[in-house]
């Protein structure tokens, strides 16, 4: 009896010590994978980095140097153009000073505590707790920047400004904008410059490594804009509000601004050309055109991305455009930012932009070409996969990286034919 007791005591001893080796052995090879995709993903940036120096080198275009980044040296060439844009930069500033509006990004401490005062309120107590902390920290609009490029629209008179929503880990989808219609360049005489607007990585997630990444990206590209807030669903509206001040600074010679996520495809040529007919018919002072949503109430599905309880809105909600992509000028962008301050944050970014117009009393206006829904919404449908389509719409949402890739090349290619060119 008691060899048996041994002998079974001595397996379990045993299968306790290899379950523990297994569980060391995975989290090894967890680790190694880490290291793997990050190393990969640095050896990418430098690909990319060499592609984008040479690019640089036959454009002669020059980088904002170590005004931007001090750690980095910059060329001697460069002089030139810092003085001169520190120069017009410090007209500008004169300019808006008298205007009372600042000249810098202020905001450089993150105090953000919760709002005592409202846990007391029988409504929150009622109000289901995934909205809890988004209720609790609402009255925080304004951020610190971990990454900022005040040069962005320094450079001369630009004309479009192509603001995209992404967030850390999605880099190759900024890879893929980058490559096709939100490649920086100027059409016609009239200049394109583009930004990605992030936050920091959500909880759980290597933070420090995805921040390395990031900033390194940036020194490749210098197109991103970072606010020391989470990237969650609900803080999409800090991007919009925190992108507004940004534009009202730092932006004041832009004339137009597209805004839309990063899984999107914007036909370049036919937005310029949608907004040239604006400009020409003098209805662009007002401008804010999409995919129109009217008549639309709040969803009260628990399971839906999009649910709302009754606690937190109980009524239609106003006009509003789909997210995915919408362009307006620069003129209703610095009074949409001045009525943003009087509205309560709300946790869907797009109806809370339809908050912001409806108290301007300005409609936005609905356009066939915007597609934030699909060609089609039958999914499956050979409609979402033509290239003609898309050469006739302005933007069509969603595609992942590669699609996005393929769609460009296949409605830039010289030998695709169509029968006609008209919206569906």
């Amino acid at each position: 009896m008691l060899e048996c007791r041994s002998r079974g005591a001595t397996v379990t001893d045993m299968d306790h010590f290899f379950r523990r080796k297994r569980a060391g052995l995975v989290k090894s090879l967890l680790s190694l994978s880490l290291v793997f995709a990050s190393a990969l993903m640095i050896l990418k940036l430098k690909l990319s980095e060499k592609d984008a120096e040479g690019l640089k080198g036959a454009q002669k275009a020059d980088w904002c140097g170590s005004d931007c980044f001090p750690s980095i040296q910059a060329p001697v060439q460069s002089n030139f153009w810092r003085l001169n844009a520190a120069a017009q930069s410090k007209r500008v500033d004169s300019q808006r000073v008298s205007n009372g509006t600042p000249t810098s990004w202020e905001v450089q401490v993150l105090n953000c505590s919760e709002d005592e005062l409202v846990k007391s309120q029988g409504w929150f107590r009622r109000l289901d707790p995934r909205f809890h902390q988004f209720v609790l920290h609402r009255h925080c609009r304004y951020f610190p920047m971990l990454i900022n490029h005040p040069e962005k629209c320094a450079d001369g008179e630009v004309h479009l400004i192509m603001v995209i929503k992404s967030v850390i880990e999605q880099h190759d989808r900024r890879e893929a904008v980058r490559k096709t219609w939100g490649k920086e360049r100027t059409i016609n005489g009239k200049k394109i410059k583009t930004l990605f607007l992030l936050g920091t990585p959500t909880t759980g997630k290597d933070t420090k490594n995805l921040q390395k990444l990031i900033e390194y990206e940036d020194r490749i590209y210098k197109d991103i804009l970072q606010w020391d807030f989470m990237d969650t669903f609900f803080n999409l509206t800090l991007k919009e509000v925190n992108f507004l001040k940004w534009f009202n600074i730092y932006c004041p010679g832009v004339q137009f601004i597209f805004k839309g996520d990063d899984d999107v495809f914007v036909n370049t040529h036919n937005l310029l050309e949608f907004i040239g007919f604006k400009v020409e018919e003098r209805k662009d002072s007002d401008l804010f055109v999409g995919d129109t949503i009217s008549k639309a109430i709040p969803i009260r599905n628990r399971q839906s991305k999009y649910y709302i309880p009754k606690e937190l809105y109980d009524q239609p909600y106003p006009p509003y455009v789909g997210g995915g992509g919408f362009v307006m000028s620069s003129q209703l962008a610095r009074r949409l930012f001045t009525a943003s301050e009087d509205v309560e944050l709300y946790p869907i970014d797009d109806v809370f932009l339809g908050m912001c117009l409806k108290r301007l009393n300005v409609s936005p206006e609905l356009h066939s070409g915007f597609r934030t829904f699909g060609i089609t919404r039958q999914k499956v449908s050979s409609m979402n996969r033509e290239p003609c389509f898309y050469k006739s719409l302005i933007v069509v949402h969603k595609l992942s990286a590669q699609e996005l890739l393929r769609m460009w090349s296949a409605v830039h290619n010289k030998d695709l034919v169509c029968a006609q060119r008209s919206f569906i």
